[in-house]
């Protein structure tokens, strides 16, 4: 009895002459029955070992959610369950949020609550539900100045500093519509420029306005892959890793809006699946969770963020050397694997296993094991069918937005994890000219790893098997390719990140005051803003901003902000002082961070210019330290 998710149509895909009737749709126009080959052998491989392994799994139920449900846990996961349920009342912390929004992410979040509203008037729910246009007709009236596309006062900047290439102004952060529009009418990127300003859903919309959805169009071998780039941003790119916890909490409610909305915009529904809580094992290597895996791990090496055994598997495949033919495609021998499989269970952790015993194409079984084997799938239960569902957007650069705002909702551990995976799939296809395995051949081998998953029911899937496959191997293709741009975080996320911890800001401030007023203490603040502000403006004249390094030197610098000046050149002068432990450190070691006023903290890249950043955010300090400290 097979457990797997598809039953093999192996036998008439291949009466069919030439691969010619195959039912394709736009992203897989160019994959022929011939060139998805390794991914029948591999599905073939992956039943094999299956059967071999005679416990019986436990299926991961995916449960069929009620009306409305779905839509109440949308809203939990963007962090506006107060606009619903018994807290609505308290939704002004939501109002901050909301004001921060763009025209479709409101759209999207309109749905939602129009959605749960009605769902709950059915089931007689004695919840005060607002009125969705009141939450935004609330929020309009007490943030007039800040919805209607006017830059908030914090980051007005001098009048023709940041002009894009063909003046028309950077939108800095604020994100009002009318301006969005205008700004996307201006602005020529080129098919192959990803724009990480305006929000996807916004530029998806402008599309459809203007009907020019010929940019290419999805599919193609690993030539037709378009060189995808981003253009500079002189405020810097902001990489997953780079923002403070409380920062990355905001990132994950405006991606989940963002990508909810780019697929309303695009017509394509976003469901996330929920899973039904399974019991699972609580130590051990294979089919373990990477949650308890990674604690188990960290008692061993303190702060590791990858599984040892992961690690360890993508070592012992490199060592051999990578140009070895066939490498990924070719299985282990499926009796050996499960008996090295048993002897890691028993000898990993004790550092009793052998290693010089295993046979590279061995090691690369194991490691394509483990990523089956975990009992909810790398790419999550919830966004494992958003993942699939890239392949139907219309062009590649949409699918790659998505694909990018994917990686953003994922857990930091399995985030990880795919990176580490991802970054060894590329040196593996590096090697392509001894080992014969191009990105196209790689895609097909790990695709069905990563998305044929042992627990879902084939409910799930409503497609032919074909374009399920092709589909998948595709999507397999880009996260390889294009993984540098996928652990971007776009612009105009952070943008929003910072707008709102601005509104919150004043929004303290005013609480703040209010408070003291009641107390009549006005003498007392006015004495106590003066001492506030004394050290901001005083030591440090205008144009120059004071940078310090309190984990690594006594001394702060002073530095004069020129066009020019960059991150790398203020680390480069910390690093030519000649006191204390500096000279110990290396270039890679130390990076500038950004902290305070608009942003929680959020590590530099070299390139960012720092008037520019400094405009962004004038009130930050400016920190030299290294990752950990």
């Amino acid at each position: 009895r097979r457990s797997g998710q598809y039953t093999m149509n192996h036998d008439h895909s291949k009466k069919t002459p030439d691969g010619a009737s195959f039912d394709r749709s736009g992203s897989q126009d160019s994959l022929d029955e011939l060139a998805m080959d390794d991914y029948w052998k591999e599905l073939e491989n992956i039943h094999e070992t299956r059967g071999n392994n005679h416990e019986e799994r436990v299926a991961l139920v995916v449960k069929e959610p009620d009306e409305g449900e779905l839509e109440e846990e949308w809203l939990k996961e963007a962090g506006l369950s107060n606009l619903f349920g018994e807290s609505s009342g308290d939704s002004l912390e939501s109002m901050v949020f909301l004001s921060t929004l763009t025209r479709t992410q409101k759209a999207a979040v309109e749905k939602r609550v129009e959605t749960v509203k009605q769902t709950m008037r059915k089931k007689n729910k004695q919840h005060q539900i607002p009125d969705v246009r009141d939450i935004f007709r609330l929020q309009n009236d007490s943030k007039e100045k800040v919805c209607d596309g006017s830059e908030p006062s914090t980051v007005r900047t001098s009048e023709n500093k940041n002009e894009t290439e063909d003046g028309t102004k950077d939108p800095k952060f604020s994100l009002g519509t009318d301006e969005q529009k205008s700004l996307l009418e201006d602005v020529q990127f080129s098919d192959t420029d990803i724009n990480l300003e305006i929000p996807f859903a916004e530029q998806a919309a402008n599309l459809k306005d203007n009907s020019v959805g010929k940019m290419c169009k999805g599919g193609g071998g690993d030539t037709l892959l378009p060189n995808f780039r981003l253009p500079k941003d002189k405020t810097g790119t902001t990489k997953i890793g780079d923002l403070a916890p409380q920062d990355m909490k905001k990132v994950y409610s405006l991606a989940l809006i963002e990508l909810t909305a780019l697929y309303d915009t695009l017509g394509t529904e976003f469901k996330q699946q929920k899973a039904v809580k399974i019991k699972t094992k609580d130590s051990g290597l294979f089919g373990v969770p990477l949650s308890v895996l990674l604690e188990q791990d960290q008692k061993k090496v303190p702060g590791t963020k990858i599984p040892l055994i992961f690690q360890k598997l993508i070592a012992q495949i490199e060592e051999a050397t990578l140009e070895t033919e066939g490498l990924l495609r070719i299985p282990g021998v499926a009796t050996r694997v499960k008996s090295l499989c048993q002897e890691l269970e028993a000898k990993f952790y004790e550092g009793t296993f052998n290693w010089e015993n295993v046979k590279q194409h061995d090691a690369a079984s194991l490691l394509k094991l483990f990523i089956r084997e975990l009992p909810q799938p790398l790419l999550t239960v919830e966004y494992l069918k958003a993942f699939q569902d890239v392949q139907n957007l219309p062009t590649k650069k949409q699918q790659l937005q998505a694909l990018n705002l994917l990686i953003l909702l994922l857990p930091e551990a399995n985030r990880d994890t795919l990176k580490v995976l991802l970054e060894f799939l590329q040196r593996v296809i590096d090697h392509r000219d001894k080992n014969k395995m191009t990105l196209k051949n790689v895609a097909m081998v790990m695709a069905p790893n990563l998305f044929t998953f042992h627990g879902f029911s084939s409910k799930t899937i409503e497609q032919s098997e074909f374009v399920m496959a092709a589909g998948t191997a595709n999507i397999m293709r880009f996260m390889i390719r294009y993984q540098k741009l996928l652990w971007t975080i776009p612009k105009f996320i952070v943008n929003q990140v910072r707008k709102q911890n601005t509104e919150s800001q004043k929004k303290e401030k005013k609480d703040k005051a209010m408070k003291k007023l009641l107390k009549k203490m006005a003498y007392d603040r006015e004495k106590h803003e003066k001492q506030e502000r004394i050290p901001n403006d005083a030591d440090v004249p205008q144009g120059v901003i004071r940078v310090q390094a309190p984990h690594l030197s006594k001394v702060s610098m002073a530095i004069q902000l020129t066009e020019e000046l960059k991150a790398s050149d203020i680390v480069a002068r910390f690093l030519s002082q000649k006191s204390g432990n500096v000279q110990t450190l290396k270039k890679e070691e130390v990076f500038l961070y950004e902290i305070g006023g608009n942003i929680g903290e959020r590590c530099l890249d070299d390139d960012t210019y720092m008037k520019d950043l400094y405009q962004l955010n004038p009130n930050a300090e400016w920190v030299i330290k290294s990752k950990q400290s």
